[in-house]
Protein backbone atom coordinates (compact mmCIF):
# COMPACT_ATOMS: atom_id res chain seq x y z
CA UNK A 1 0.00 0.00 0.00
CA UNK A 2 3.10 2.16 0.60
CA UNK A 3 4.83 1.30 -2.19
CA UNK A 4 1.57 1.67 -4.47
CA UNK A 5 1.01 5.62 -2.45
CA UNK A 6 4.68 6.62 -3.41
CA UNK A 7 4.16 5.14 -7.06
CA UNK A 8 1.56 7.61 -7.51
CA UNK A 9 3.10 10.81 -5.63
CA UNK A 10 6.14 10.71 -7.44
CA UNK A 11 3.35 10.50 -10.84
CA UNK A 12 1.34 12.94 -9.72
CA UNK A 13 5.05 15.34 -9.20
CA UNK A 14 6.04 14.27 -12.79
CA UNK A 15 2.76 15.41 -14.07
CA UNK A 16 3.26 19.10 -12.17
CA UNK A 17 6.66 19.28 -13.51
CA UNK A 18 7.08 18.15 -17.00
CA UNK A 19 3.30 18.99 -18.39
CA UNK A 20 1.87 21.64 -15.99
CA UNK A 21 0.79 22.92 -12.63
CA UNK A 22 -2.55 22.76 -13.63
CA UNK A 23 -3.05 19.46 -15.24
CA UNK A 24 -1.49 17.78 -11.94
CA UNK A 25 -3.68 19.37 -9.85
CA UNK A 26 -6.92 18.13 -11.69
CA UNK A 27 -5.25 14.41 -11.86
CA UNK A 28 -4.45 14.90 -7.84
CA UNK A 29 -8.36 15.80 -7.28
CA UNK A 30 -9.78 12.60 -9.59
CA UNK A 31 -7.00 10.37 -7.77
CA UNK A 32 -7.87 11.74 -4.29
CA UNK A 33 -11.41 11.09 -4.86
CA UNK A 34 -11.09 7.72 -6.26
CA UNK A 35 -8.87 6.85 -3.33
CA UNK A 36 -11.37 8.24 -0.75
CA UNK A 37 -14.41 6.24 -2.73
CA UNK A 38 -12.96 3.14 -2.48
CA UNK A 39 -11.51 3.43 1.06
CA UNK A 40 -15.32 4.87 2.24
CA UNK A 41 -16.66 1.31 0.29
CA UNK A 42 -14.36 -0.77 1.67
CA UNK A 43 -14.91 0.40 5.28
CA UNK A 44 -18.98 0.34 4.41
CA UNK A 45 -19.19 -2.20 2.32
CA UNK A 46 -16.03 -4.92 2.97
CA UNK A 47 -15.53 -8.32 4.97
CA UNK A 48 -17.11 -7.39 8.47
CA UNK A 49 -13.87 -7.15 10.19
CA UNK A 50 -15.67 -9.45 13.26
CA UNK A 51 -12.73 -11.21 14.40
CA UNK A 52 -13.89 -11.64 17.83
CA UNK A 53 -15.94 -14.95 19.40
CA UNK A 54 -19.38 -16.00 18.02
CA UNK A 55 -21.60 -18.02 20.90
CA UNK A 56 -24.60 -19.99 19.81
CA UNK A 57 -26.84 -21.33 22.87
CA UNK A 58 -29.52 -23.61 22.75
CA UNK A 59 -32.77 -23.05 24.73
CA UNK A 60 -32.41 -22.60 28.14
CA UNK A 61 -28.69 -22.08 28.41
CA UNK A 62 -26.61 -19.30 30.39
CA UNK A 63 -23.81 -18.02 28.37
CA UNK A 64 -21.46 -15.48 30.12
CA UNK A 65 -18.92 -14.08 28.38
CA UNK A 66 -16.58 -12.88 31.38
CA UNK A 67 -15.25 -13.09 34.92
CA UNK A 68 -18.14 -13.67 37.66
CA UNK A 69 -17.44 -13.08 41.36
CA UNK A 70 -20.08 -13.19 44.58
CA UNK A 71 -22.94 -13.36 42.04
CA UNK A 72 -26.09 -15.71 41.61
CA UNK A 73 -27.10 -16.36 37.83
CA UNK A 74 -30.12 -18.48 37.38
CA UNK A 75 -33.56 -19.29 38.58
CA UNK A 76 -33.41 -20.00 42.24
CA UNK A 77 -29.78 -19.20 43.10
CA UNK A 78 -28.64 -17.41 45.72
CA UNK A 79 -25.12 -16.16 47.35
CA UNK A 80 -24.87 -15.97 50.92
CA UNK A 81 -22.19 -14.25 53.29
CA UNK A 82 -19.93 -11.44 52.94
CA UNK A 83 -20.23 -10.26 49.49
CA UNK A 84 -16.90 -10.81 47.33
CA UNK A 85 -14.13 -8.19 46.96
CA UNK A 86 -13.98 -6.94 43.21
CA UNK A 87 -10.77 -7.87 41.54
CA UNK A 88 -8.01 -5.57 42.01
CA UNK A 89 -5.17 -7.29 39.78
CA UNK A 90 -4.33 -7.44 36.58
CA UNK A 91 -7.33 -9.04 34.24
CA UNK A 92 -6.63 -12.32 33.10
CA UNK A 93 -5.57 -12.59 29.56
CA UNK A 94 -8.61 -13.71 27.43
CA UNK A 95 -8.77 -16.84 25.69
CA UNK A 96 -9.24 -17.94 21.66
CA UNK A 97 -11.74 -15.72 19.79
CA UNK A 98 -12.68 -19.66 18.94
CA UNK A 99 -16.79 -20.29 18.52
CA UNK A 100 -18.65 -21.71 20.90
CA UNK A 101 -21.84 -23.55 21.11
CA UNK A 102 -23.60 -24.56 24.08
CA UNK A 103 -26.48 -26.90 24.24
CA UNK A 104 -29.75 -26.37 25.96
CA UNK A 105 -30.14 -26.19 29.44
CA UNK A 106 -26.57 -25.30 29.55
CA UNK A 107 -24.57 -23.38 31.90
CA UNK A 108 -20.90 -21.87 30.68
CA UNK A 109 -18.64 -19.35 31.96
CA UNK A 110 -15.99 -17.95 29.32
CA UNK A 111 -13.94 -16.22 32.42
CA UNK A 112 -12.98 -16.68 36.04
CA UNK A 113 -15.83 -17.96 38.38
CA UNK A 114 -15.19 -16.84 41.73
CA UNK A 115 -17.39 -17.12 44.84
CA UNK A 116 -20.85 -17.56 42.87
CA UNK A 117 -23.98 -19.60 42.53
CA UNK A 118 -24.74 -20.49 39.16
CA UNK A 119 -27.64 -22.96 37.78
CA UNK A 120 -31.42 -23.24 38.93
CA UNK A 121 -31.64 -23.70 42.91
CA UNK A 122 -28.14 -23.61 43.55
CA UNK A 123 -26.28 -22.02 46.68
CA UNK A 124 -23.11 -20.29 48.10
CA UNK A 125 -22.82 -20.24 51.84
Amino acid sequence: MAWAAGVVALGLIGVAVFVDLDSGDRIASVVGAVVGLAVAAYTFVGPSGSSGRRIRAGRGATVIDGDVSGSAVGRGSKVVGPRTAPRTGPRRARGSDDDVRVGPESKVVLGDVTDSALGDESERR
